[in-house]
C-alpha cells in the first residue's frame, strides 16, 4: 500500500494556516481583521464554493479534476518507462504556465544540485527549463547538451506561443543538424488535443504528443501533462503528487470558513486589500519552495489583476504579488516591510521537518560571540528566524500569516499547489473578476505578432508603426 493511501499519514501531512497575526486584536483595528468581518465573509465563501462546484466540468474549470486523471497518468508513466535510460537530459521549452510549474516541481522535489550529480547517483535524466528567449542563454544551453542524448519537450497549449515556437525552431534545427531523420524521436509536443500550429507540426513530423486538457489554462496546468510528464521522466512520484492534490481538493470543500484553508486565506487577503494592503508577499523559509512561490506569483497576478468585473464594471483591481525567500530576504526586504508603507500582507511558508537538520558544532574557546549557536542546528535557526520575523512584523502592526507544511514531499507539494489554486479561484469570486482570462497579456501578444509580420495582423502593424512615428521620442 502506498503511504498516501493511509488516512493517518495523510492527516500527518495536512498543511495548516496560522492567521493569528492577521487579526485586529494583534496588529491593530485599522490594519487587521475583526471576527465580525470574518463572520460576514462566511456566506461569501459558501457562495464561492457553490459557484465553483457548478462550473466544475471538463469544458470549463477542468483544472479542478486534474488530481483524478487516471488515463493520462497511465499514458505518462508508460512513456517514462518506454524511454528509461535513453536520454541523459530533458529540455523543456515553454514560458509562463508552461514553464513555471515545471521549474517549481524540479526545485521542490529533486535533490539540491541534482543536475550536477553523477548519473550513478542521480539515476534519472537532468532537467532543464528554458523559459526566455535571451539568445545567449538559449544557445549556451544547447552547447551544453548532446543532441543524441537529449529529449526536447515543447509546451504550448495554443501551439503558437511566440517565444516557445521560436525556441522550438532553434532546437529542432540543432537536433536536425546532428540527427537528421531521427530528429522526431527526440521531440515531444504538449499542446491542444486537436488544433493549433504545434499540433499540426507534430502530426506531420511524427512527434509523440500529450494533450493539455480543454478547460485548463496555462497557469493552472502544472498538474496536467505540462508538469507531470517532465516530472515523471526525472523520477518524481507523480501519483503521490496527485494524491496530495486530491487531499487539497477535499480540504477545500469544507463549507465552514473556520475550517477551509484556501477560503480563509482568500477572505483575509481580500479584506486586507480593501484596507489598502494591496501587496501580497509569499515568503517560503525553504530553498525547495522558492520556485513554487515564483509559480504562485504568475497564478495570482494573471488571475486577479483585471480591468473589468464579470458584470462589466471597470475595476482595475488586483493585489500585487511579490516573491521573497527566507532567510535571504530578511536582509533585503524586511526593513521595508516593518518600517515602510503599511500596504503589504506577508504570507510565510514554514517547513516543520527538513530533510536534514545540519547540527552546529560548538564554538571554540574565546568565541563567546557565537557560542550561543552551538548545540542548535540550521533547521532550528531557519525556523527561529521565521518566527522572530513574524513576531517583529506583528509588533509593528504589519499583518502576516503562515502556511505550515509538515515536510516537503510530493504529497505536500501537490496539496499546496491545489490549495493555492483554490485560494486564487475563491479570490476571483470575491473580487468579481474572471480568474481564467488574461486580456492584458493578449494585447502584448497581438502587438508582437504585428511587429514580426505574422499574417493576419497587417492592420495592427500599420497602426502601431504610425502611432510610434507620430510620437516624439525622449531618450537620455
Amino acid at each position: 500500500m502506498a503511504r498516501y493511501e493511509d488516512a493517518d499519514w495523510r492527516e500527518s501531512m495536512r498543511i495548516r494556516y496560522d492567521y493569528t497575526h492577521m487579526l485586529a486584536d494583534v496588529v491593530g483595528e485599522h490594519r487587521g481583521t475583526t471576527q465580525g468581518q470574518l463572520d460576514e465573509m462566511a456566506g461569501r465563501l459558501t457562495a464561492a464554493i457553490d459557484v465553483l462546484r457548478l462550473r466544475r466540468s471538463p469544458n470549463d474549470l477542468a483544472w479542478m479534476d486534474l488530481p483524478y486523471q487516471k488515463d493520462s497518468i497511465a499514458e505518462i508513466l508508460g512513456y517514462a518507462r518506454e524511454v528509461e535510460g535513453v536520454y541523459d537530459d530533458v529540455l523543456v521549452l515553454g514560458i509562463g504556465g508552461s514553464a513555471l510549474g515545471v521549474t517549481a516541481l524540479k526545485s521542490a522535489l529533486l535533490p539540491y544540485y541534482a543536475n550536477y550529480m553523477s548519473p550513478d547517483v542521480r539515476r534519472h535524466p537532468r532537467l532543464w527549463v528554458l523559459d526566455n528567449v535571451d539568445p545567449g542563454w538559449v544557445m549556451a544551453a544547447l552547447r551544453l547538451l548532446d543532441p543524441e542524448r537529449t529529449l526536447v519537450i515543447v509546451t504550448s497549449k495554443s501551439g503558437s506561443t511566440t517565444e516557445t515556437m521560436a525556441q522550438f525552431l532553434i532546437a529542432r534545427g540543432w537536433l536536425q543538424e546532428r540527427l537528421g531523420e531521427s530528429t522526431a524521436c527526440h521531440i515531444v509536443a504538449i499542446t491542444d488535443p486537436e488544433q493549433g500550429p504545434l499540433r499540426e507540426i507534430a502530426g506531420r513530423e511524427g512527434y509523440r504528443t500529450f494533450a493539455v486538457p480543454p478547460g485548463v489554462g496555462g497557469r493552472f496546468s502544472v498538474l496536467s501533462s505540462v508538469g507531470l510528464l517532465p516530472a515523471a521522466l526525472v523520477g518524481i512520484d507523480i501519483e503521490e503528487l496527485l494524491a496530495g492534490a486530491a487531499y487539497g481538493d477535499e480540504l477545500a470543500q469544507a463549507p465552514d470558513l473556520q475550517h477551509n484553508l484556501p477560503g480563509m486565506a482568500a477572505a483575509l487577503q481580500h479584506l486586507a486589500y480593501h484596507r489598502g494592503q494591496r501587496i501580497s508577499v509569499l515568503m517560503p523559509y525553504s530553498q525547495h519552495l522558492r520556485d513554487l512561490a515564483d509559480w504562485w506569483r504568475q497564478l495570482w497576478a494573471e488571475s486577479l489583476g483585471k480591468k473589468m468585473s464579470t458584470d462589466g464594471r471597470r475595476l482595475n483591481v488586483g493585489p500585487t504579488p511579490v516573491l521573497a525567500l527566507g532567510t535571504t530576504d530578511q536582509h533585503s526586504q524586511i526593513q521595508l516591510y516593518v518600517e515602510g508603507p503599511p500596504d503589504k500582507v506577508i504570507s510565510f511558508v514554514a517547513v516543520e521537518r527538513f530533510e536534514e537538520e545540519a547540527p552546529l558544532p560548538p564554538a571554540r574557546p574565546k568565541e563567546e560571540g557565537i557560542a550561543y549557536l552551538g548545540g542548535h542546528s540550521l533547521a532550528e535557526l531557519i525556523n527561529a528566524e521565521r518566527e522572530a520575523t513574524a513576531m517583529a512584523l506583528a509588533e509593528a502592526g504589519r499583518p502576516n500569516a503562515t502556511y505550515i507544511v509538515p515536510e516537503v514531499n510530493p504529497f505536500t507539494v501537490g496539496q499546496f499547489i491545489y490549495l493555492l489554486e483554490m485560494q486564487t479561484a475563491i479570490s476571483g469570486f470575491l473580487y468579481s473578476v474572471n480568474a481564467y482570462d488574461q486580456p492584458g497579456v493578449e494585447a502584448g501578444k497581438v502587438a508582437t505578432y504585428a511587429l514580426l509580420g505574422r499574417p493576419g495582423y497587417e492592420a495592427q502593424a500599420i497602426e502601431l508603426r504610425t502611432t510610434q512615428a507620430a510620437r516624439p521620442r525622449h531618450i537620455v
